[in-house]
């Protein structure tokens, strides 16, 4: 009996997904090209490897279900008996063999297929049986459509379970409806289970864990119990039942003293004695809940009186305690843990196997020679003791113990470590520079010489020696500075119609068109010169005028002889041609040009080119792309 995973099971998929899944991936597997010109054993072979590899599949994915899911007859009665009280195990049973019978039924249906197959005698019959086939698994897999469901049901609720470890250090918390069970796995446990003042809130097994000695604890919260048959018991109540039955642990018992529950005091020990059965071999606890609102010395006499049944028996001890205020919570965990682990210490001495081990065992225990002996420390160890504590008395504290051991009156001073000579390190300037403290070289009569340097210029602006007068300009800089004043603005209004015209969106005129439009002249120019003062009399070698007009009469062939005279005098006048630049004869001219001429080839032949100047680039054309036969789509490749 080991233990179980259930979260590792797969997921069942419905009859239709089944047949989708097989069906789609024998398509995928297996060959599906098959002419009717083939010899008759290839067509057989072929569709009866079609039938074998979908029985297989088939085969394998029922198998893994039957055996991921728990036989149970292997795992911990605990278990076993939790899954009959949530889904009834002949239920259970029954679909698992259900699901055995399809795998065997399949596998008998391939069988006899493939033996039909073998004397099939055309390409025709031999799809039908294959076709026959098929069906008929597929048909035995649609019959178990509601078991599938059923399964994949069970697996998700099991998924859902917690995991409960059935041979570990366990405590369960067993009692009524809303008597705090929840609160207090809160409370000791990292566990977070709903807590709401009203019954049933919590309708399955929770598990928590704790810490105790070093040691893993589970802590079990179980859904009320309520005071009736066992056979008229609800599934949530038997989930309680279930586990206090199977899982050796230590159990507490909760009472609510304040009867806010819903119960009454004696309809809770009722239900006490009648699951007392159950405790049988385990370690019990009463715990004596919602103390804060009365405690157990504060009841009745009668109350007191229906107690007393509980608390006459010596093994079993009676605890108070509060979720609310924490009064005796860990008490309460400390005694559980405890009375669980003398528990498992005395079952452990019971068996045979520690019978061995003890024997094997030797406690010796040493005896004292004198007992007035002191004991004596070497002198070596007492210096290395003092000297480690004043090491840490001239060890350095943090500024944040001092200020814990301060408090309030600590105050933060930045300077007291400054590794500088003397008071120095509070002076006003601390600035070092090249060894030195600046504040050292600081003259203490400065502030006296400023202010008298001070009183000094405030005299000397009240007598005006600070004064600028400006000097009184001549008639003749007077008319240049109107002059100058006239130039600027002018030259501002020209730039702004410059930039007007550029930023403006019409048309621009040609130059040719706007050269006859221009109204410039000499006269304007003179005119406009005099009005900004300046004088144009004496300009007549200016040349404001062309000397001479181009001549129109003259004829086209007087023209061409002129044209030539021009060039033939400007060549005579003109350097010689390159190549015969720095040449002294003909024959170095002659060898020269032979070898400008390979020099060129050599480049021109290489990229085959026609000559220097020839920039054609021809298409590259692979070979293969056009040589050959040619069928159709092949030139798309371009």
């Amino acid at each position: 009996m080991g233990l179980y995973n259930f979260k590792k099971i797969a997921v069942v998929p419905t009859a239709k997904e089944f047949i989708d899944i097989i069906l789609s991936k024998t398509q995928r597997k297996t060959p599906t090209v098959i002419h009717k010109h083939y010899k008759i054993t290839r067509i057989r072979s072929f569709y009866m490897r079609k039938i074998k590899f979908t029985q297989q599949s088939f085969h394998d994915k029922l198998s893994s279900i039957i055996q991921e899911f728990p036989k149970l007859d292997d795992i911990h009665p605990f278990y076993a008996d939790l899954m009959n009280v949530l889904y009834d195990k002949d239920h259970y049973k029954l679909a698992l063999g259900q699901i055995n019978t399809a795998r065997h039924l399949i596998d008998n249906v391939a069988k006899d297929y493939v033996r039909l197959l073998k004397y099939g005698d055309s390409l025709y019959r031999c799809k039908q049986l294959k076709k026959a086939g098929l069906g008929r698994m597929a048909t035995i897999m649609k019959r178990q459509a509601a078991n599938l469901t059923y399964l994949e049901q069970v697996r998700q609720h099991l998924a859902r379970l917690p995991s409960i470890d059935p041979y570990t250090r366990t405590i369960i918390i067993c009692g009524f409806p809303n008597v705090g069970k929840s609160s207090f796995i809160n409370k000791i446990t990292r566990a977070d289970v709903e807590v709401q003042p009203y019954a049933f809130t919590t309708k399955s097994l929770y598990v928590g864990h704790t810490d105790y000695k070093y040691l893993r604890w589970q802590v079990i919260d179980t859904p009320g119990i309520l005071d009736h048959p066992l056979e008229q018991r609800n599934v949530i109540e038997m989930q309680a039942v279930t586990a206090l039955a199977h899982l050796r642990a230590a159990v507490l018992y909760f009472c609510d003293l304040s009867e806010q529950c819903g119960h009454t005091l004696e309809e809770q020990v009722k239900l006490f004695e009648s699951i007392k059965p159950l405790f049988a071999n385990k370690p019990l606890i009463i715990v004596m809940n919602k103390a804060d609102i009365v405690r157990l010395d504060e009841l009745s006499p009668e109350k007191r009186a229906v107690l007393k049944v509980l608390e006459d028996d010596a093994n079993i001890p009676v605890l108070e305690m509060s979720t609310v205020t924490d009064f005796g919570v860990m008490e309460v965990k400390l005694e559980a843990c405890e009375r669980l682990l003398a528990f498992r210490v005395d079952q452990k001495i019971k068996t045979k196997r520690v019978e061995g081990v003890l024997n094997q065992l030797h406690l010796a225990q040493p005896t004292r020679i004198d007992p007035n002996r002191v004991p004596c420390i070497p002198e070596i160890i007492l210096k290395k003791k003092q000297a480690a504590a004043q090491k840490m008395e001239r060890k350095r504290k943090l500024e944040r113990e001092i200020e814990e051991e301060m408090g309030d009156d600590y105050v933060l001073d930045l300077k007291k470590n400054y590794d500088i000579e003397g008071d120095q390190k509070y002076d006003i300037i601390p600035e070092i520079w090249e060894g030195h403290n600046i504040a050292d070289y600081i003259d203490p009569d400065i502030f006296e010489k400023l202010n008298n340097l001070e009183k000094e210029e405030q005299l000397r602006e009240q007598a005006g020696f600070y004064d600028y007068k400006i000097p009184e300009l001549s008639e003749t800089m007077r008319e240049i500075g109107e002059l100058a004043k006239q130039i600027r603005e002018k030259k501002f209004i020209m730039k702004e119609e410059a930039r007007i015209l550029k930023a403006s969106t019409k048309p621009v005129m040609p130059r040719t068109a706007a050269a006859k439009t221009r109204d410039r002249s000499v006269a304007k120019l003179k005119e406009q010169m005099e009005d900004m003062g300046v004088s144009v009399e004496d300009t007549e070698n200016a040349h404001f005028k062309k000397s001479r007009t181009r001549s129109r009469s003259r004829s086209e062939p007087a023209r061409k002889r002129m044209r030539i005279e021009s060039t033939s005098r400007a060549r005579s006048v003109s350097k010689p041609p390159r190549d015969e630049m720095g040449v002294k004869d003909v024959v170095m001219k002659t060898k020269l040009k032979t070898i400008a001429h390979k020099a060129l080839k050599k480049k021109v032949a290489k990229k085959g080119l026609k000559g220097e100047a020839d920039r054609f680039i021809g298409n590259k054309m692979p070979k293969h792309l056009f040589s050959g036969k040619r069928g159709i789509g092949k030139t798309s490749r371009r």
